[in-house]
């Protein structure tokens, strides 16, 4: 066979760049066949086929076919990728923080994933670029911030944003950082309850991780803000600079939120005192939370969506510190959390677009970019190539839900989420740990017959002399959560997940807890009521 007949077969596997009906039918087909294929994978189980181990010694061997093949046999060859995956829009799949993405989100992606825009210049992505602009603009408003000063990117994900956030008070704190590196002793807070992508920030920024400093939390899971200003005070009184001050809303175990009015605050009370020729910025880590800034102007008092009365208190007490993220000197926001888009969709948001010119690199750098255009967002980024799918996964959440429609949606979830407590906490041998925060995350532990559940909480939290009962209830816990994912994975059941250190103690020993993570909207009370059943049911053959 000739190159020439080779070189046909290729262009066939090409969506055609003019019009030409029978291969576009051909295209449509193609994905088709591929969701169809998938779909002959789905069961009642939560899991798409069956859970295989992969062999990743034998996959390292893989070797690159000599000969072309056909779409449709790599079509079947990838779908069977997908096998054993989590179908996390499953009503009884509440595991982690992964949203089930809409279709409209699936378009994005698929739109801007067809035509390979890249953002980094609008001569390259077109409008493309004008959404990114869009989602921008949208959400400066939702967290209230002025659009005609604020600015953001899509970036590669929640670390992403952490790491814009924190390299920007970098350069604040160090000037010319960016040009002659980190020659000063520069520091980052952040609670002990923060993503710990803090510590990758820190260490690949080049100010290392021991310069990090982690805050404890209050029962609350919030920073204490008593030992952050302690902290930072001696920080400052001995000579150090401070980076960046990360406030999380919204901590990925327990739905903490930091009190962002008070730590910015202190920081501008510190930027007097200290007469600081730098003002420390704050980044609010809100890759979750922000979200529940949709409820900023929602009327509590007349509710006009009805929510059941637990519920909107729920909202309202996480809304009381969501409201103020304008306050932040940057935010971290993930559409493929608590936006419901598909991964990769981080967007990191600037209350002044101004201070993206601290990172920005002389034109000189780039000589074969950037002659002409209205639009050079690749002259700042960390990144030379930035996809479209973000920004129109994003624009099409926001044009798709509305600002109503994400409250009813995040109402309803954090809605299941309390009558999951509502039920764990009808039986004794269960505890919740995180009563007091008011996300869709729900942590808590099962204990043995005869155990106060009422007291253990307190005593394992607080009492070295109950250091082995801990250690010994974590283990418990472990076995409860074993036996409740096998049952998932047989059909039996909901898959939840577990934290290995939910918090640590007061003698820092890492407390185990089993956790229910609702995203879903196709969640309903008798989906809760399985999760409870499966757990007292762990607890009878565990005990």
């Amino acid at each position: 066979m000739s190159y020439r007949d080779i070189l046909q077969q290729i262009r066939l596997a090409f969506p055609q760049p003019v019009s030409d009906s029978i291969h576009d039918s051909y295209f449509v087909h193609s994905i088709m066949r591929a969701l169809d294929q998938v779909d002959g994978l789905k069961t009642q189980l939560p899991i798409l086929g069956s859970v295989i181990s992969g062999d990743f010694e034998q996959a390292r061997k893989a070797t690159m076919p000599d000969r072309m093949s056909s779409v449709e046999h790599v079509t079947a060859d990838l779908v069977s990728y997908l096998r054993g995956m989590t179908i996390f829009g499953h009503p009884h799949t509440q595991q982690n923080v992964v949203p089930p993405p809409t279709i409209s989100s699936l378009i994005g992606v698929l739109l801007a994933s067809l035509h390979n825009p890249n953002l980094a210049w609008d001569e390259y992505s077109r409008l493309v670029a004008l959404a990114e602009a869009e989602a921008v603009g949208m959400t400066a408003q939702l967290v209230g911030y002025d659009p005609e000063r604020s600015g953001g990117v899509f970036t590669f994900g929640g670390t992403g944003t952490t790491l814009y956030g924190v390299k920007i008070g970098l350069e604040k704190a160090c000037p010319q950082a960016m040009r002659k590196g980190v020659s000063e002793d520069a520091v980052v807070f952040v609670s002990d309850a923060g993503h710990y992508c803090a510590h990758n920030v820190a260490g690949w920024l080049g100010m290392g991780t021991e310069n990090l400093v982690t805050i404890p939390t209050t029962d609350d899971n919030e920073m204490d803000l008593a030992r952050f200003e302690q902290e930072a005070r001696a920080a400052l009184a001995s000579g150090r600079k401070i980076a960046a001050v990360i406030a999380t809303l919204g901590t990925t175990d327990a739905f903490g939120l930091d009190d962002l009015q008070g730590i910015v605050s202190l920081r501008d009370s510190w930027v007097e005192e200290f007469k600081l020729d730098y003002r420390p910025h704050v980044h609010a880590d809100a890759v979750i939370g922000w979200a529940w800034s949709v409820f900023n102007d929602y009327d509590f008092g007349s509710n006009p969506l009805g929510f059941r009365p637990r519920t909107l208190r729920a909202l309202a007490g996480a809304c009381r510190r969501i409201r103020h993220l304008s306050l932040a000197d940057s935010v971290g926001v993930d559409f493929h959390k608590t936006g419901f888009a598909p991964y990769v969709s981080s967007l990191v948001l600037f209350r002044e677009r101004e201070d993206l010119r601290l990172v920005a690199r002389s034109p000189e750098q780039m000589p074969y970019l950037y002659h002409f255009g209205d639009h050079r967002p690749g002259t700042f980024t960390l990144e030379t190539t930035r996809a479209g799918t973000g920004p129109l996964a994003a624009l099409g959440n926001y044009r798709l839900f509305g600002k109503q429609g994400l409250q009813v949606i995040l109402g309803y979830i954090v809605e299941m989420a309390q009558l999951l407590r509502e039920h764990l906490e009808g039986h004794e041998g269960i505890t919740v740990l995180n009563r007091e925060n008011f996300g869709t995350v729900t942590l808590f532990r099962a204990y043995p017959a005869g155990v106060d559940t009422f007291a253990i909480k307190r005593q394992e939290f607080n009492d070295p002399a109950y250091r082995d009962v801990l250690i010994s209830n974590n283990e418990y816990n472990r076995a409860i959560f074993r036996y409740v994912h096998a049952e998932a994975m047989a059909g039996r059941g909901a898959v939840i997940s577990s934290t290995d250190c939910y918090r640590r103690t007061t003698y820092q020993e890492p407390i185990f807890a089993l956790k229910s993570y609702i995203l879903s909207p196709f969640v309903d009370e008798g989906h809760v009521e399985v999760v409870v059943a499966k757990v007292l049911e762990a607890r009878e053959k565990t005990s």
